[in-house]
């Protein structure tokens, strides 16, 4: 997976996009590799530019270069490729370019729906920094921060010679100068309000880029650190920009399809016992278990017991009064649920969502983690695990991209309405529990006198 698709840039021209990179370890790369991936995908040209200085071996990446000291100098921009604008050469150094220039470049790029990409950020080369006080320079219309950081400074002690800026990492992460640098350190500065999230305008989505993951142990602790990190960002990044081997991780949720009325079992089905606990409760553990979030149950019929058996755990619960007209019903109130984002008009934090259905107790957690860890891979759309090689099996996981088809579906109809409009990436997985739901009381006999369950 490449940056642009980790990024969900998939839809070039069709999206504009302002961009601004911040941080140290890979953000010049970045620039450049992004902007040539959004041209193979479709942008006519890309304009790089810059808030800080850019040595005169970064400026020499860029195929074609414009030093726009005044407008004169923009007025014929080539309509074609990644076009690098920059201020005067001072020594070895390009300047930054002014506000005036700036904001033209800014006019220009959505006026001509073309990608706008913003060095914003100094670090001397070092893989980390801390910004000092008039640092990062962010443009305030800027709609995606990324914040980039290489993890090849972990291990490493806290000197000027791994991070730029050391005395001020120090103080924003709490370690002392020389002490050996950790993920948790470099975790609380990525979280800090002066550090990683420092001059990050309100409506602007944030993204963290965990870059030099080149190793298995980097990537895994790349993996840990995104988790916790998504408390503050919409999205981490961890991989190798230079081997293009990245993943996403966003915030799965939950959503447990708990309305129905029980008509062919002929009493709720939410509430039946399932190794000492209602359907509904286990279902919902698990789903946390899973760690999913956030985990959203929708009730309908026996709304109020079902409630009450949920007592006590951190899930959302939301009453669908529409349940008699059938699942999809239930499909839209957990959807709605999610709050929308002022700036992408998306669900906020929300990068996917896996449905689970009340009367499936026995659904184990390691399925549910590895849909969430093959979304992470390839940000696929629809995600199904298959059984015995050919039959599909719940629960499924359905990418955001999938949300507005999914709130358009009607009737007695699930997420499999919807297949047809996607690629479906089909996730091998050999244990036959997930073919079972009750639907009648030999379903239910057949549950809970299987041991293997």
């Amino acid at each position: 997976m490449d940056l642009a698709q980790a990024l969900r840039f998939n839809h070039v021209p069709a999206s504009y996009h302002t961009v601004s990179l911040v941080g140290a370890g890979g953000k010049t790369t970045a620039l450049f590799q992004l902007g040539e991936e959004l041209v193979r995908r479709g942008a006519q040209s890309v304009i790089l530019t810059n808030t800080t200085h850019l040595g005169a071996w970064q400026v020499s990446l860029a195929e074609q270069h414009i030093i726009a000291t005044d407008l004169n100098a923009l007025k014929e921009i080539p309509p074609h490729g990644v076009i690098l604008v920059t201020g005067d050469f001072d020594n070895d150094r390009a300047t930054p370019v002014d506000k005036i220039i700036l904001n033209w470049l800014r006019e220009y790029c959505e006026g001509k729906n073309i990608p706008l990409l913003i060095e914003a950020d100094g670090s001397r080369q070092k893989s980390l920094k801390a910004p000092a006080a008039h640092e990062p320079p962010i443009p305030e219309f800027t709609d995606t921060v990324i914040v980039v950081a290489g993890l090849g400074t972990l291990g490493k002690p806290l000197t000027d010679e791994h991070v730029h800026r050391a005395e001020i990492f120090s103080q924003l992460g709490g370690l002392p100068l020389n002490q050996i640098i950790t993920p948790d350190t470099l975790g609380r500065v990525l979280a800090h309000p002066q550090g990683g999230l420092k001059n990050i305008p309100p409506h602007a989505r944030r993204v963290v880029l965990l870059n030099q993951a080149d190793t298995p142990e980097l990537q895994s602790i790349g993996g840990n650190m995104a988790r916790a990190l998504l408390d503050q960002f919409d999205a981490v990044i961890v991989g190798a920009l230079q081997k293009n081997s990245l993943q996403t991780f966003e915030h799965t949720a939950g959503i447990i399809l708990a309305a129905g009325k029980s008509t062919r079992f002929g009493s709720p089905k939410q509430l039946l016992d399932w190794k000492g606990k209602p359907f509904v409760r286990q279902v919902a553990e698990t789903a946390l278990q899973s760690g999913l979030w956030p985990v959203v149950v929708v009730t309908g019929a026996f709304a109020a017991d079902v409630e009450s058996a949920l007592n006590g755990l951190p899930v959302n619960i939301v009453h669908n009064a529409e349940f008699a007209q059938g699942q999809s019903t239930s499909i839209r109130a957990g959807i709605n649920s999610f709050p929308p984002s002022p700036r992408w008009g998306e669900r906020a934090g929300v990068g996917a969502a896996i449905f689970l259905l009340a009367d499936q107790p026995q659904i184990p957690a390691d399925v549910i983690r590895a849909l969430v860890e093959s979304h992470t891979q390839g940000m696929y759309p629809i995600i199904a695990p298959l059984v015995l090689e050919e039959r599909r099996a719940n629960p499924v996981l359905f990418d955001r991209v999938t949300f507005p088809d999914l709130l358009k579906i009607t009737g007695d109809v699930g997420g499999r309405a919807i297949f047809s409009n996607y690629k479906v990436e089909y996730m091998p997985w050999h244990d036959d529990r997930l073919l079972l739901d009750v639907d009648k009381p030999e379903d239910y006999q057949r549950l809970v006198e299987d041991e293997t369950l």
